[in-house]
């Protein structure tokens, strides 16, 4: 397993991350420890998960992620051995997330709250990574403004704030860092003025969606990542299973995300089943699963401090952390831009 440094912070993480998000809803708190039985053993040292998890977010299932990373920690009792990520809500108009009934914003005093419900779920007195998992202010979100910026108002808790009350938390000892996720290049920009201003914790991370249908954090972030160390942090790098194959042609495997919850639209836009075939027939054409190939591609590029890979399965498990070994050669590398090329981010 590779090892990247996170940010500016002097720890490494492996180059493959293990997600988490279907732990308490497609997966069992069993399969869950199973999974991050085996991670550990390959070398995986960074885990991601969220408040709000289980997917699809809703109270019954809210929590559930943390709750099974908890039980798992306190059974093995190897805390330490695991660079530990997660992640407060933002903006949104859950009532169930927050004690007081509230929608979720990113005031000081949800944080707070925040960070301390994860601590306790988790069975840990600290995390390593928090990051903010949406933009407070309002934004078209998931894919549901394409490439193009949507201004759809300034109602936002001020940056400033934010950070002092994620400073609050580091220098209580609840967090080591802090990250971003799902933001943008004016919003990673403003987080790392404001910190510089005021001596506040530093964004280290970035996590955003990133796969070979969806290459927008090139377009700005990828810069951003170089000039000031915030690594991305990959998250759907199989477009949510499209990249496998497994829906081609109208297929609706039992037990898949689009059977069970139909919530794959960010993946369903006009070429995108083109354009997917084009890159399941690279990866055949190389004799390579097509998985494998998508997950490599993603790790393998230089502004990526690590993929986020998912499966519901030990199979899938499997051959998502092995795509690590896979050589990614020049050829390849031309292939795929010549796709990007006749056919750039159909999925964003």
């Amino acid at each position: 397993m590779e090892y990247r440094e996170l940010g500016r912070t002097g720890q490494k993480v492996s180059a493959i991350c293990l997600g988490t998000m279907t732990w308490g809803e497609q997966n069992t708190e069993a399969e869950g420890h199973a999974q991050m039985d085996y991670a550990l053993e390959q070398g995986v040292n960074f885990f991601d998960t969220a408040e709000m998890y289980a997917v699809p977010p809703r109270k019954e299932t809210q929590g559930s992620t943390e709750r099974i990373i908890g039980t798992w920690f306190k059974e093995k009792k190897n805390r330490d051995k695991v660079i530990l990520a997660t992640k407060a809500s933002g903006r949104a108009p859950f009532d169930w997330l927050r004690k007081d009934g509230s929608p979720t914003q990113q005031t000081r005093a949800q944080i707070l709250e925040a960070v301390d419900a994860s601590l306790e779920r988790l069975q840990t007195d600290y995390i390593d990574l928090y990051q903010l998992h949406w933009p407070d202010r309002p934004m078209a979100m998931f894919g549901a403004g394409g490439t193009s910026y949507q201004h759809l108002g300034e109602e936002q808790n001020p940056i400033h704030e934010i950070l002092d009350a994620l400073d609050e938390v580091v220098k209580a000892g609840k967090v080591r860092w802090i990250g971003l996720s799902n933001e943008t290049p004016w919003g990673t920009m403003k987080f790392l003025h404001h910190s510089e201003m005021k001596n506040q914790p530093r964004v280290q991370s970035i996590q955003n969606a990133y796969s070979l249908v969806n290459r927008t954090f090139e377009m700005g972030l990828s810069e951003i990542a170089y000039r000031e160390q915030v690594g991305l942090l990959a998250y759907s790098p199989l477009a949510q299973g499209y990249l496998t194959g497994k829906y081609q042609g109208g297929a609706l495997p039992k037990g898949s995300r689009k059977q069970l919850f139909n919530r794959l639209q960010r993946y369903e836009t006009p070429y995108a089943d083109e354009t997917f075939g084009k890159y399941i027939d690279i990866a055949n054409k190389h004799g390579l699963d097509p998985s494998q190939f998508a997950n490599q591609f993603a790790t393998t590029r230089p502004f990526v401090t690590s993929n986020i890979i998912g499966a519901t399965s030990m199979e899938q498990l499997k051959l998502a952390i092995s795509s690590h070994d896979i050589p990614w050669t020049e050829e390849l590398e031309k292939e795929v831009n010549e796709v990007h090329a006749s056919q750039p981010n159909p999925c964003p």
